[in-house]
């Protein structure tokens, strides 16, 4: 007797060819006509054979279908096409004014800098106005924007900057930097200004909650993750919960649930109970901001919500894959975004994955508790592979923190709901509930800080697509263990075998993986390295070590990599500290060396946060001081001097201009200056001063390798190498073309974190530099 295809199978083909000729075309735009004609000729072509004859006609209507869901997607980025050409023509670095309205949430990065999408109206170059309704991300400093309580989704803006084109699969078409300024013309108005004013009401009374408990509360209850420090965010993901963090599927699903239960209670019919699901849905959408993500997981968390609601895991299948397929042809860019792909991933393995597993876990455990394990099992063995591409590691604990902190999750996000509504119109009563949902949150930010501070809670993994593909045959292998019974049949016998086998040989290479990061780590990288510029994404995290002393210069953006780097150069202690400045992506990190430092040289600080800092680096037994001009001092047998910034200067305020510069050479260190994130005027003022001391063995390079550099200072440095610690794939371009032309131009190797990891420079035996690249090996 033949087993019936799932109900859901039919429509999984026509969703697979949609995301295909949806990522396609985005990345080739100029192809998505041919794309869309050829499609569209397959699909009728198919269907009309199909109607003719009989033997294969349900294959070719399947195929017909799945063909004109993949044209459908290309047609429509083939009709948008010759207008966002047209507007990114206008990305050539040109002084702009662009009329736009605000499309997402303002969020921070990691550099300090806000950043949000929007949707442009008119692009103004000089005194010519150009129509140009394209979709576009704007990056601004906090203090250019003229009034930060009105910048929120559905603000009317003028961004008056530079643009550049946007990367090719990236929804917006431009990336303005406002250099000059965010002027907000209008706030938002109707349903999304009462969201808005509800928004900030719950973010300020969250403030007045203590601890991590009050920072993570109006995450999970309106989508809010300004208060969200590193050390929690970076807790959140090493333990698997950061889809706690801010509203998600997770989130959605628990508004869903409730209301459709509430409803139920009421003695409410079945399409009653849906609908009113569905309205408390749409209403949670618009507080929390409807942007593309929000909706995506407010869908997904409605189609398996409904399908295990229904008790038909099978058409929910089919319901989720015919929303991939509206949803990529409404915005084809989705097909690259990694937050659709996980939001349908866990929803597929929600319905999919997840019931067999908990039939199969049945064997060893109480059924209850296999429902409850089985369903974080799944979205963790769905997700995995695909988390790996952003951060090659795997949480050994993700499963029980989430059994644990699950709990807990949905009376925070329905407290804190009925906190926010309740504040306008009864604050007393608002408070009180707020210190209810505090409790939950509080016990999900521990739990998160506990599983992440376990040993062994992120195992490193093998990046890119080998690390996907790595990751997904483990997946299956323990899937296979699991569904599998060894005794039942032959070729379940040797399933079994074959996926104990591919586990065994999982475990002994992440075993090997891990040690070679950690415990012999040191053993890869070249002996009497003295330069190691650490790999922390968009940030800056450079070591110097001369005679068994360390100095730091920066901490990057988060103190996760930092830590990691540390460890895998075998330090834990630095000598001297250098802040060069208080942005984000140069001090975020600096919690991963509080109580390690001797000595930490500053800035100048900006506000009171940054004072804060070193109050915090103090207290942890570090001796602080301002850098000026002229100090110096050793560092074992290696001298340095700081040669910026100029004592007093109103010319160059705190901040990037106010960078400090440092200059090592000697003690086996070669000749290096370590310019921070200068822009092109004050490298001009230091050339004219006379303080550098030319010729220079090593350059880091300032500001990531930005456009705005003084190529007469990088000619007069005369380096042989030019490190340049970046991010991948940063929302910045950098580093940028015109200074990687300057330095190629001088002859100089180029070593970039980006690209090559781990960036090591030791003295080579023939007095030459090595550069040590973690991907390239030497250089």
């Amino acid at each position: 007797m033949r087993r019936a295809a799932p109900r859901g199978a039919p429509v999984v083909p026509a969703a697979a060819v949609g995301w295909a000729a949806a990522a396609l075309c985005v990345l080739l735009p100029g192809a998505s006509p041919a794309v869309g004609v050829g499609l569209w000729i397959g699909a009728l072509t198919a269907l009309g054979v199909g109607l003719r004859v009989t033997r294969a006609r349900g294959v070719l209507v399947l195929a017909a279908i799945a063909l004109a869901a993949g044209a459908a997607v290309a047609s429509h980025v083939a009709m948008l096409a010759p207008g966002r050409e047209a507007a990114a023509e206008l990305g050539g670095g040109r002084s702009v004014d662009v009329q736009a309205v605000v499309a997402s949430k303002v969020a921070s990065a990691a550099s300090g800098s806000l950043w949000f999408d929007a949707d442009a109206t008119f692009v103004v170059v000089g005194e010519d106005p150009t129509g140009a309704h394209v979709p576009i991300r704007v990056v601004v400093a906090p203090a250019d924007v003229d009034d930060r309580d009105r910048l929120d989704l559905g603000s009317a803006v003028v961004v008056r900057g530079t643009t550049q084109r946007a990367d090719a699969g990236e929804r917006a078409v431009l990336v303005a930097f406002a250099s000059r300024g965010v002027e907000v013309v209008a706030p938002p108005d109707g349903v999304l200004a009462v969201a808005a004013d509800l928004r900030r009401g719950f973010v300020r009374l969250a403030a007045t909650l203590p601890g991590q408990g009050g920072a993570l509360l109006p995450g999970l209850a309106v989508g809010d993750t300004s208060a969200v420090d590193a050390d929690l965010d970076l807790a959140m993901k090493a333990s698997s919960l950061s889809h706690l963090t801010a509203v998600s599927g997770a989130n959605c699903a628990i508004i869903v649930g409730l209301c459709f239960g509430a409803a139920g209670l009421c003695g409410a019919s079945r399409t009653v109970r849906v609908v009113v699901a569905l309205s408390g849905l749409a209403g949670f959408v618009v507080l929390v901001t409807p942007e593309p993500s929000v909706v995506r997981a407010a869908a997904m968390a409605a189609i398996a919500m409904l399908g295990v609601l229904l008790g038909r895991a099978t058409a929910g299948l089919s319901v989720l894959c015919l929303a991939v397929v509206v949803l990529l042809v409404a915005d084809p860019w989705l097909a690259l975004s990694l937050g659709f792909a996980l939001s349908a991933v866990a929803t597929g393995a929600l319905l999919v994955l997840a019931p067999p597993l908990a039939r199969a876990l049945t064997r060893w455990m109480p059924r209850a508790l296999a429902l409850i394990l089985a369903v974080p099992a799944a979205a963790q063995l769905a997700c995995g592979p695909l988390l790996v591409l952003v951060n090659p590691v795997v949480p050994l604990y993700g499963v029980p923190a989430n059994l644990v902190a699950g709990v807990a999750a949905p009376a925070a996000t329905v407290l804190g709901l009925a906190a926010c509504l309740a504040a306008p119109a009864v604050p007393i009563l608002a408070g009180v509930i707020a210190w209810l949902a505090w409790l939950p949150s509080a016990w999900i930010a521990a739990t998160a800080e506990t599983a992440a501070a376990l040993p062994g809670a992120s195992l490193p993994w093998l990046e890119g697509g080998w690390g996907v593909a790595a990751l997904a045959a483990c997946g299956a292998c323990a899937v296979a263990l699991v569904l599998a019974d060894a005794r039942s049949t032959r070729a379940a016998g040797a399933v079994h075998t074959l996926a104990v086998c591919v586990v065994a040989v999982a475990v002994g290479a992440v075993g090997g993986f891990t040690a070679l990061r950690g415990p012999v780590a040191t053993l890869t990288l070249p002996a009497g390295w003295t330069i190691a510029a650490c790999d922390v994404g968009q940030g800056d995290a450079v070591l110097v070590r001369s005679a068994g002393r360390v100095a730091l210069v920066d901490t990057g953006p988060e103190p996760g990599p930092l830590d990691g780097c540390l460890t895998r150069l075998g330090l834990r202690r630095i000598d001297i500290l250098v802040l060069t400045h208080f942005d984000l992506d140069h001090v975020g990190g600096a919690d991963a060396v509080v109580g390690r430092v001797d000595v930490v040289l500053h800035g100048p600080p900006g506000n009171p946060q940054d004072v804060a800092l070193l109050d915090l680096l103090r207290d942890g037994g570090a001796r602080v001081m301002a850098a000026r001009t002229g100090m110096t001092g050793m560092l074992g047998e290696a001298r340095w001097r700081v040669l910026w910034p100029v004592d007093g200067s109103r010319a160059f305020a705190a901040g990037n201009d106010a960078s400090v510069v440092i200059d090592v050479r000697g003690g086996g260190v070669p000749a290096s200056v370590f310019l921070g994130d200068l822009s092109a005027s004050p490298q001009a003022a230091l050339l004219a001063s006379g303080r550098l001391d030319p010729p220079y063995a090593v350059v880091k390079v300032a500001h990531h390798g930005s456009a705005d550099q003084h190529p007469g200072m990088y000619r007069a440095l005369g380096a042989a190498v030019a490190v340049i610690p970046v991010g991948a794939d940063n929302d910045y371009g950098h580093p940028r073309a015109e200074i990687l032309q300057v330095l190629d131009a001088q002859g100089m190797s180029i070593a970039r974190t980006d690209e090559d990891g781990l960036v090591v420079i030791a003295p080579g035996d023939d007095g030459a530099l090595l550069v040590w690249r973690e991907r390239a090996g030497a250089g």
